[in-house]
Formats: structure tokens, sequence, C-alpha cells
């Protein structure tokens, strides 16, 4: 599945590189070279992705992990960092500003799209192409279906990107506004309601085969995907 991808990186050869191997591995690419066009994407959109380099003119690219790290709407961005320090200590320190993976220059191609896919599939499942079951119900990204005791069951877009976003992260609780900006984006104007209007529309479709049961209200707080029926309000 396609991701969103930001590459922060101040040398054009290095740029063009990274983003012909990321956009053939299928991913749509956004390039800047220094941490104020970074901030200024990052404030149109958040990405699925960062690949941020460590030495960047103005502040440097851990300053810039660090302030992500302390913002509530960027904290959970997954963060790979990119540098020609290669020594532990430096790694220990880019890890524990918050980067998920930290990648020492020179690298090959065929690594960094590893090290991106495997980071997306723990920190942001929904946005590869694994297909996720839990309680007998099965979603594929890749061809869209989704499967439920043998019965294909249909989706409109939106409750499929609901469902997707719930089931790859099952067990937690997702308010309305981090559903809003994680299905529909984050700037993405549209009230708190609209997402109870579209998990009811989901429940109804889930509820032939009983799978609705999955989808938990958790009172105050917002909405969870569970197999077990424990804590559901």
């Amino acid at each position: 599945m396609t991701a969103n991808i930001l590459v922060v990186e101040d040398e054009p050869a290095i740029q063009v590189l990274i983003a012909a191997n990321l956009t053939r591995a299928g991913h749509d690419v956004v390039t800047v070279a220094d941490a104020e066009a970074a901030q200024r994407q990052v404030n149109q959109a958040l990405p699925d992705l960062i690949l941020l380099d460590w030495m960047l003119p103005g502040m440097s690219g851990i300053d810039l992990a660090r302030r992500w790290r302390g913002e509530e709407r960027t904290r959970s961005v997954p963060i790979i960092m990119l540098t020609a320090r290669g020594d532990e200590h430096d790694k220990i320190l880019g890890l524990e500003t918050g980067a998920d993976d930290y990648i020492t220059k020179p690298f090959s191609p065929r690594e960094l799209v590893a090290r991106i896919k495997a980071v997306l599939r723990r920190r942001a499942p929904q946005a590869t192409e694994d297909a996720v079951e839990i309680g007998g119900l099965r979603l594929d990204p890749v061809t869209h279906r989704i499967n439920a005791g043998g019965r294909e069951l249909s989706l409109g877009p939106t409750e499929f990107r609901l469902l997707h976003f719930l089931m790859a992260h099952s067990e937690r609780v997702h308010s309305r506004s981090q559903l809003l900006d994680q299905v529909w984006g984050d700037h993405v104007f549209v009230e708190e309601r609209t997402v109870d209007v579209h998990i009811r529309r989901l429940r109804a479709a889930l509820e032939a085969t009983a799978h609705d049961a999955l989808i938990q209200t958790v009172r105050g707080s917002g909405y969870r995907f569970s197999a077990s029926l424990k804590g559901a309000d």
C-alpha cells in the first residue's frame, strides 16, 4: 500500500536517489531540504513516515525530531534518522530522541525500503499491504476485500478505511478526533459526530455475521476494535 513519506535531506543527490527508489517502491514522496520547510510541510498534512537527516542547515534533525515528539499532533509519526554519524553514542542519542530507526550513510536503496517497510508495519500498519485478521474477520487492503466466516462483506470507502485503521491498531482506544486525523486526514475539517455516523454504518454492515460487537464504544474516550468483549460499554 502506498505510504506518504516526507524526506528531509539537504544533499540534492541523496534527495533524488531516495525519492526515485521510494517512488519505484510505490510510495508518494515529498522532499524538503531544511527544518523550516519540513515544519511547513508537516503543518499542511501529516505524512505516514518521515526520513530525517541528522545534519541540516539551521535546526538539526535531532532538534526537529525532539520538537515533533513533544507535540501531540506529531508524536506518533514514525521517524527514521539518516546520518553519516555511525558512533554508538550518536545512534543512542537518535533513538532516545524518539527516532524509530537509524540508518547510517552510505546505505543501499534496498535496505532503506526494507527498513521503511518494517517501521510502517510496526508503527503504521494501516499504511502497509499486509492483510489483517481478527476474530474471524479478515481485511485485505490489496484486494480491498473483507471476509467474515467465508462470507464477503461490502463496505463504502470511508468505512473500509475506518475498519482497516481500527483492526490494524486493535485493543487501542482512539478518540473521535484521532480517528478523524488518521482516517479522514488531519486537515479535513468535519465534525467529530461524523465518526459516530460511520461507526454506525460499519456496525450495520458487520451485524449479519455478528462482528459488529468487535467495534466497542469506550465511554468518555472513543472506540476500540477488540476480539474480547471485556471492557465494552
